[in-house]
Formats: structure tokens, sequence, C-alpha cells
């Protein structure tokens, strides 16, 4: 089996593949263009996106040149794949904006020095953008039959559930199958890779190019990720785990590795991690909380540096001393007025963000899940004064895993 191909496969990315001997040897005999996409319907990519992004990084790794497309032309119609309802349509503004923030999240992970690998950052935008509806519904439009689009899961289930699909949506899988063909006209590209959920978008795009140029190109899938625990991968009961630093600190990223079950850590560190497969075979037997510590130090490496995982760790060791406030910690700011005003511990904790239900909050509290500065409080109206800030800052706990530290400005 071709090496990166193997590798695919015992990282566990492998879920399908259209053809996949002829991909194999394809991969044997020459280097390769390969592309995936990402819709930019926020801000910020979350954990949800880690594996495809492995992927891109696995290319190189093997000496193929990846393809990102920022799909600002698809994001103004939404994928319906795995959703309910249609997407919020974002304006033009924030979908540009979209694109900047998760290219530059893209370009952390991504080797960009070497002119042979250097990923390629294309915009669908700018071949949706002008196309013309007569012309593309005679060349592209008769090669899709309504039949076969009402089979795949992105369509069939919505209307299974008879929830509406609007005819804006039901042209995505075109779309996307346009973008494959746009790409394999402009730059070559041979091979798409995306999640399970994509099986038949990918597909289509495959089918279009040999009717359209008769040129054989290939699909890879990724399996769907869910945590030991049943829940989606990058979601949390405290939110999605994001990948910029702006909506999550690179100390929350940290804990949310270090904390994963005990189950999962293995297979994550295959998936997540650059360790040697063989390597990673050895550390099977090492201790559970090593490997914890060592997958989130690997995949917080990866995004923010060894530095800032270096410093997480050093936090985490902190938080849980009890010998110090924390000077590591991530931290939030609140106005030395609040203080004079002699807030009380339930204001002071909304304040901090780390909860934003006051009956939560109260559970919390009643719980003994509260703590300043290592201390249990278990009054809600507790107020909290200036003694409790030490070198203008105090540590705010709940629970056993997360920490912050409250600066007075």
């Amino acid at each position: 089996m071709n090496k990166f191909l193997k590798e695919f496969k015992d990282r566990g990315y492998f879920y399908q593949c259209t053809s996949e001997d002829e991909l194999s040897n394809l991969l044997d005999k020459e280097k390769i263009k390969a592309y995936i996409g990402f819709d930019c319907t926020a801000e910020s990519l979350h954990v949800g996106s880690l594996l495809q992004i492995m992927c891109l990084r696995l290319l190189q790794k093997n000496g193929h040149r990846p393809i990102v497309l920022l799909g600002g032309g698809t994001t103004r119609i939404g994928d319906p794949s795995g959703k309910d309802k249609t997407r919020k349509i974002l304006s033009e503004e924030e979908i540009e904006k979209n694109i900047h923030n998760i290219k530059n999240i893209l370009k952390k992970f991504l080797d960009n020095d070497d002119s042979s690998t250097k990923p390629i950052f294309v915009n669908n935008f700018n071949w949706l953008k002008n196309l013309n509806y007569i012309s593309f519904l005679r060349d592209i439009g008769k090669h899709f039959t309504i039949n076969r689009m009402l089979t795949f899961d992105s369509v069939k289930l919505r209307l299974d559930r008879e929830q509406s699909l609007s005819y804006m949506e039901f042209n995505y899988m075109i779309l996307q199958a346009y973008d494959f063909l746009e790409l394999n006209k402009k730059e070559n590209c041979v091979l798409q890779i995306g999640g399970s959920d994509q099986w038949g978008n990918i597909v289509n795009g495959v089918e279009l190019i040999k009717r359209y140029s008769n040129n054989q190109t290939f699909g890879l899938t990724t399996p769907l990720i869910t945590l030991a625990t049943g829940a989606k991968m990058g979601k949390t009961e405290n939110g999605a785990v994001w990948l910029d630093e702006k909506f999550l600190s690179a100390y929350e990223y940290w804990q949310f590795w270090r904390n994963i079950d005990d189950r999962d850590v293995i297979k994550f560190i295959k998936m997540f991690t650059d360790l040697d497969i063989n390597e990673i075979e050895k550390l099977k037997k090492s201790n559970i909380n090593e490997l914890k510590i060592l997958l989130a130090n690997k995949t917080t490496s990866l995004l923010h540096g060894e530095k800032a995982a270096k410093n997480s760790e050093q936090a985490a060791k902190e938080a849980f001393s009890g010998n110090s406030l924390g000077s590591n910690l991530p931290s939030v700011n609140i106005s030395s007025e609040n203080i004079d005003k002699k807030i009380n511990l339930l204001d002071l904790i909304l304040l901090s963000k780390l909860e934003n239900s006051k009956s939560e909050i109260r559970r919390l509290i009643k719980g003994n899940a509260i703590k300043i500065n290592d201390n249990t409080i278990s009054d809600e109206k507790f107020i909290i004064d200036h003694d409790l800030f030490k070198e203008n800052y105090l540590k705010l706990s709940i629970g056993k895993k997360r920490h912050i530290k409250v600066e007075l400005n």
C-alpha cells in the first residue's frame, strides 16, 4: 500500500475511498495536488475541523501539495449536510472576515516555506460569482439527475424528517462538484478529501469530472469523530473548542485535551499529533495521566506553539498545587469600581464569564465547587473586596478543572 494511504489508515483517518487501488498506484508514481474545503460560517474553526487539518499536514509530510478551498461562494448558500434547517445567511463583509481569520488559523498548522508543498489557498467565490445560469445548467446541470441527488444523505435525511430544504441548498452539491472540476482544470487537482458526511458531494465531483473531461479523479473521506462519551468532537458542555485564541485561550485548549476521556487518549494521540505511529504503540502501557499531558502538550504546540503549551502545563500544576495564585492562568479584567461597589461572589462569576446562568452558579456554590484563592466559598452573597487581590489579581476556580485569574484595571 502507498505510504501516504498506509499512514492515513494507521492514524484512523480512513473511512471511504473511490478507486483505492488506482489512487495508491498514482501516489506511488507522482506527487499530486489534493484539496479540502472549509465553509466560512464562523470567525474561527473549532476542534471538529482538526482532523481535516491533520490530513493537510499528512499530505505535506508525504511531499504532496494541499489546496485549501475557502468557501466564500458556497458559504453564501450553506451546506445542508447534517443540518436540520437552513444556515443563517451571512453578509459579504462577515464572510470575508471569516475567510481572513480561518486562513490565518490554517497557516499555523501548515508548512508555508517549502515551495513544492506550500498550501494553495483558493476562494470558490472567484469562479462562482460570475456563473451564467443558463450556461451552467446546459454545461454542468445536464450531468446530474434529480433521482440520484435525492438519494444522498444531505438531501434524503432532511426530506425523510419532513424538514424543508430550499432550492438554494439543493444546489449546494452541484456547486461543490463544480469546485472540484474547476480545481482539476486550473490546478490539476486529482483528489478531494472530506468528512464522511461529504461522501455524496465528493462522488458527484469525481463523476462530473469523468463525464466532463474524461479525467480520473479520486475521493477520500474521514470518519465522524465522537468522544468516548458519545458527544460530538469539538463541542463541550461549555461550548465549542475554538482554534482561535480570541475565543479560547491556549490554557483552556490545553485543558480540553488534558481532560479527554481515558478511552480516547491513544486514539487522539494518533489522530492529532505528529508522533510516529511505532512510538505511539510503545506508549500504550504508559501512565494515563502522563499520556494526557503528552497529548495536551503536542496538540497545543501545533496550534499555539511550544512556549504556550509549557506555560499551560505549568499553569495547570499551579492551579492544582494550591501553593500559588496561578500566575500562568488565563485572565479576565474587571474594573476596580466593581470592587468598590462591594459586588458579591455571584456577580464576580458573572463578570468573569466562567458561567452566565445565575441558577447554575447558585447550584455550584451550594455544591462547594467555587473557590477563591483556593479557599471554598459557600455563600453566594460573599463580598469581594480588595484584600482578596494579591498583586492585583485573585484566583477564581470552578470545580477541579476551571481556573482563571481575575485582574483589576
